[in-house]
């Protein structure tokens, strides 16, 4: 069995797929061989001539590693460990920081903290780089080292050193956790439902149909509209992804997943009835918002059941299928597989989900544009968008964003969302949008 994962690059991610065979095509076979028979030198010479005695299975990591990382940012190999700490994630309970990293250039960055983490506590932000664990400086490291030393056994307690934009790197203690990740909240505020997906886990739907009945019952009656916030939501399980999609839909196409040979063309359609219907929603997007993500982002917006509201979303259109080596016992291959797209046939690689109504979350300084957070683009050997590149909006400064008196404690997305959906905003959009 395999199964696709969407998700941005991540410390200490799962997934479970089902075993692959493959061989080489025939024509491929001969120009292989040679370039196997090169390597096999290669190891021979180091085996026989470095300075000091190598590990030989972290050695052979580390080249299987190397030759995923030059085909894009999110094939890589898991060992044994590393892929059984996936699939318990994916369960939606593991010990870490809950954080959601990648490696730029070298550096590990984050791509968001995990809703009530340790990382989250500590005030850790999206677009943050990790330059040392425990005073021990990790730039160069790869992703699978990096994310090992910050794992450890539940209740013990790590150093990080986190450099930020316009600040003073600064340390940060975090103590490791058993994160059982709640993938969806949900509340009122006033006459309006707010639903919190974090992450789309195993567990993601069954929140959401919760999350559904707790806005209902605490209206009253009265549901005048329902924020769905899929900020710095990374992504996760593509099954999920449509599951939810279809919710809030009456039929029609959620995505496409279309691989290498042109003929492979899978298409996932709503098959449940809209669960809210004629309850006005906006969807809250930003840059940490990815795959999965955007996945039901993109398909409200082409169905004309959402608006959009945010900033653009983190751009990863790409899905990878874990596939078990000799039944898992040798670890797994997290393979890139496919490109997904939305209804229109937009593919979003690079690009991400541009909101219908931009809104800054943080006040931007005029004199020092700055792009928050890191995007699929920026990654090394991202895949091109093929309709023409990884191009996002030139650096400016949002039209609307929190004045220079608002409360940083205030969630000025969140109000402004709300705002629009008291006001008439979104209904009286998404008719303009239709006609």
């Amino acid at each position: 069995m395999r199964i696709a994962w969407l998700a941005a690059p991540v410390a200490g991610a799962a997934l479970l797929v089902g075993a692959l065979a493959w061989s080489a095509p025939q024509e491929h076979r001969g120009n292989l061989y040679p370039q196997l028979e090169l390597f096999s030198d290669i190891v021979t010479l180091v085996e026989r001539d470095y300075v000091t005695p190598i590990d030989e299975r972290t050695a052979m990591e580390g080249a299987i590693n190397g030759m995923l990382a030059s085909l894009d940012p999110h094939s890589s190999y898991m060992n044994a460990q590393e892929f059984a700490d996936f699939r318990t994630q994916m369960d939606g309970a593991y010990g870490g920081l809950g954080l959601e990293v990648t490696v730029d250039d070298g550096l590990v960055r984050v791509v968001s903290p995990i809703d009530d983490t340790p990382a989250a506590h500590a005030g850790i932000r999206a677009g943050d780089y990790i330059t040392a664990i425990n005073g021990e400086s990790i730039v160069g490291l790869s992703l699978n080292d990096a994310v090992q030393r910050m794992r450890g056994q539940a209740g013990t307690s790590l150093v990080l050193t986190i450099a930020r934009e316009g600040e003073d790197p600064h340390d940060v203690t975090l103590r490791r956790e058993v994160i059982n990740v709640i993938p969806v909240r949900a509340r009122m505020d006033g006459d309006i439902g707010i639903i919190r997906i974090s992450t789309f886990n195993n567990r993601t739907m069954e929140g959401l149909l919760s999350g559904i009945n707790t806005v209902r019952a605490g209206a009253h009656g009265t549901l005048r509209g329902v924020v769905l916030d899929l900020r710095d939501n990374p992504g996760g399980a593509l099954d999920q992804a449509v599951d939810v999609s279809q919710a809030f839909l009456d039929g029609g196409e959620v995505v496409s997943v279309r691989g290498r040979a042109p003929e492979n063309i899978q298409r996932y359609n709503a098959d449940r009835g809209d669960m809210l219907q004629n309850v006005p929603i906006v969807v809250l997007i930003n840059g940490g918002s990815a795959s999965a993500s955007e996945i039901v982002a993109g398909a409200l917006k082409d169905h004309n059941r959402a608006l959009v509201v945010g900033t653009t979303s983190f751009g990863k259109g790409s899905v990878q299928t874990v596939i078990p080596l000799q039944g898992g016992r040798e670890g797994a291959l997290r393979l890139t597989t496919a490109r997904y797209y939305t209804p229109s046939g937009r593919s979003i690689q690079g690009q991400g989900i541009a909101p219908d109504m931009e809104v800054a979350a943080r006040r931007v300084d005029v004199s020092h544009l700055q792009r928050l957070g890191i995007s699929e683009a920026d990654l090394p050997n991202a895949l091109q968008n093929e309709n023409g590149g990884n191009h996002r909006s030139a650096l400016h400064v949002p039209a609307d964003q929190p004045p220079a008196n608002w409360n940083a404690n205030d969630d000025y997305q969140l109000r402004r969302a709300e705002e629009f959906l008291r006001q008439g905003a979104v209904a009286q959009r998404l008719a303009q949008r239709a006609g």
